[in-house]
Order: structure tokens, then C-alpha cells, then sequence
């Protein structure tokens, strides 16, 4: 299987990984409306993360199997795995791999507390010699299923301060096709303002690697504009977005949220709620209010917004929102 890395049109634009956001529903809608054949080769998906200790148990894997579920419209499609146990990685890895994703990501920033104490996600920064260990692994992984797809790393800056010559410059001794920077250390969270100026430093050390890595950067991406002004301004390859899409499925198509009209934004939440509804909380994979974080984004900004919420949150059901929505906007004319 060719390297859909090397096939994308730059600058390109990736969706975050986010728990509970980012999930088949929300990214099945983000490709309708968010998507062409214009920007099909400048936009790759994410899935949320999903642990490879949980897939490497039976009972645990089916529980976690909605997190790997995809439709063809979403590619090139890239599933993020963390973990700490290379071997757990390995065969974790071989799973998700025979699935038919295009690449897989190891996630090596995330700051939560339970995914840190386990030595991974942003623990990783912590030991970069397993976090070598654990790219050889899902390589491994990859090559077990008889595949060859791209392997990436989704990591940020440093722990509790910056540390990118010791850490970036680690990982870029091992076998990866592209590396995502979160611009804030694992401590900042996402309490300060990105460091964009990172970026400069981070070239520079892949250029001296002599190796073929994509960069991209990643924090605070309000729009699509804001992207492309970032690529250009610091000379990265690719920005990934993540709470730019929170509310927006026009995203990647460009279209800005004040063009959409009140209708069209209702209508496209009344789908998206009967989208999750079908494929994962009528499936009991997730509690029905889940979606609940996406009536906030999605309603906002106009007259009546605040009370029209108040009543989505009491809503049980795809049908009870449909009801709220369209007696909303029959009010409206």
C-alpha cells in the first residue's frame, strides 16, 4: 500500500483526535459538508484514541470496536492508538492495521492524568527510549498484518517545560512518516496560547535528521483561513484542527459559520444527532448525552439560542431534538 502521506496536496489539514467528539457520527458529517473533490487530497481524519491494552483484551475489544468503525467517504483515514507496553502496541497494532485504516498515529501528548500514569500519551516525554520501543512496536504490528501502512506521532513540545532537542529529536531517529506538535507543553493543557514560533526550531532539527518527515502544527486554529495563514507564515506542511471544528462541519470546505444560515445549521444538527443516535447510542456504545456538547457549539450566536439550548439538554432522543428544532424554527417563519 503506497504512503497516502506522500500522495497529499499541500498545505493539507487534519482533524484532532478528540474523545467523545471526533467520533463516526460527527466525522460522517464533516466529510458530507465538509468535503469535495477540490480538498479530498488535503484533508485526513482522525479517529478518536483508543487504548491498545483494551484491544489486545476479547472482551475489552468489543467494547471498543465503534472507536475503529469508518466509512470510505472519511479517507484517508488515520487510527490513533496510545499505550505504554510494546508489546500490547504490537499486536494491538496488527488489529487496527488489518482493518484497513491508511496509517496509524501513536498518541504521545495527551496530558490526562489516567493516560499519563500509565506511562502513556504525554507520559511518553518521559521515556523517550519506550517511546522508540513503542514506534519499532507498531511497526512490528503493521508488518504482522502483512500491510505497510504509514506510522505518525502526535506529541507536543515538553512536559513541564520545552524540551525539543531532546525530545522530538529522539523520535525522529525511528521510522515516521509525519509528526504532528501540539505547541504547548503537557502541564500548559491548553491554558496558554500556542507557541507557533516552535515550529521554526522543529525543521530545523528534521532537516538535520536528513529525513523525509512531515510537520504539523497544531493549537488554537479558528478557521480555514487561519490554517493556510499559519502554514505560510511557518512553514509547515500541515495544521490539524481541533476544537476549530466543534459546531462546524463546513470546516474544510472554507465556508465561514456567520455565511450559514440558522436553518441550515439546525437541519444539519437534527441529522448529525439521528446519525449518532444510529451508530452509537441506540447500540448502547454511548450515553445519548454525549451529543449534548455539540448542541452547545452548534447553537450559538443568534436570537433564541440560549433558550432553544436549554431545551435540547432535556432532550432524550434524535426524535425529541427534531421536535425541539423544528417547533424552533416554525416560531421563526
Amino acid at each position: 500500500m503506497q504512503n497516502f502521506w506522500t500522495k497529499l496536496n499541500k498545505p493539507f489539514f487534519c482533524l484532532a483526535p478528540m474523545s467523545d467528539v471526533t467520533d463516526i457520527a460527527f466525522r460522517y458529517i464533516l466529510a458530507k459538508y465538509g468535503r469535495d473533490r477540490e480538498n479530498k487530497n488535503k484533508v485526513v481524519f482522525w479517529t478518536e484514541f483508543v487504548s491498545a491494552d483494551g484491544l489486545c483484551n476479547k472482551l475489552a475489544r468489543k467494547k471498543l470496536a465503534h472507536i475503529l468503525k469508518f466509512s470510505e467517504r472519511e479517507r484517508p483515514i488515520v487510527a490513533q492508538v496510545f499505550g505504554a507496553n510494546p508489546e500490547n502496541m504490537k499486536k494491538a497494532c496488527q488489529y487496527v492495521a488489518s482493518l484497513g485504516f491508511d496509517g496509524i498515529d501513536i498518541n504521545m501528548g495527551c496530558p490526562d492524568r489516567s493516560v499519563v500514569s500509565q506511562g502513556a500519551g504525554a507520559g511518553m516525554i518521559k521515556k523517550p527510549e519506550n517511546a522508540r520501543k513503542i514506534i519499532r512496536a507498531v511497526h512490528d504490528g503493521i508488518k504482522a498484518a502483512g500491510l505497510n501502512i504509514p506510522v505518525s506521532v502526535k506529541t507536543r513540545i515538553g512536559f513541564n517545560k520545552e524540551e525539543i532537542d531532546t525530545w522530538i529529536g529522539e523520535l525522529l531517529k525511528e521510522d515516521i512518516s509525519a509528526l504532528i506538535i501540539h505547541l504547548r507543553t503537557a502541564k500548559e493543557l491548553s491554558l496558554v496560547p500556542a507557541n507557533w514560533d516552535y515550529i521554526k526550531k522543529i525543521k530545523e532539527l528534521i532537516k538535520k535528521s536528513g529525513k523525509e518527515v512531515l510537520l504539523i502544527g497544531n493549537g488554537d486554529i479558528k478557521d480555514l483561513k487561519d490554517a493556510e495563514e499559519k502554514v505560510a507564515k511557518y512553514g509547515c506542511d500541515g495544521v490539524m484542527i481541533g476544537r476549530g471544528v466543534f459546531g462546524n462541519p463546513w470546516f474544510f470546505s472554507g465556508r465561514l459559520k456567520s455565511d450559514i444560515s440558522i436553518e441550515e445549521k439546525l437541519k444539519i444538527l437534527i441529522e448529525h444527532t439521528q446519525i449518532f443516535e444510529k451508530e452509537l447510542s441506540k447500540p448502547k456504545h454511548k450515553n445519548f448525552s454525549v451529543m449534548k456538547k455539540h448542541f452547545k457549539a452548534y447553537v450559538n450566536g443568534f436570537e433564541g439560542a440560549k433558550e432553544l439550548r436549554v431545551k435540547l439538554m432535556e432532550a432524550e432522543n434524535a426524535e425529541q431534538v427534531k421536535i425541539i428544532i423544528n417547533d424552533f424554527l416554525s416560531k421563526m417563519g
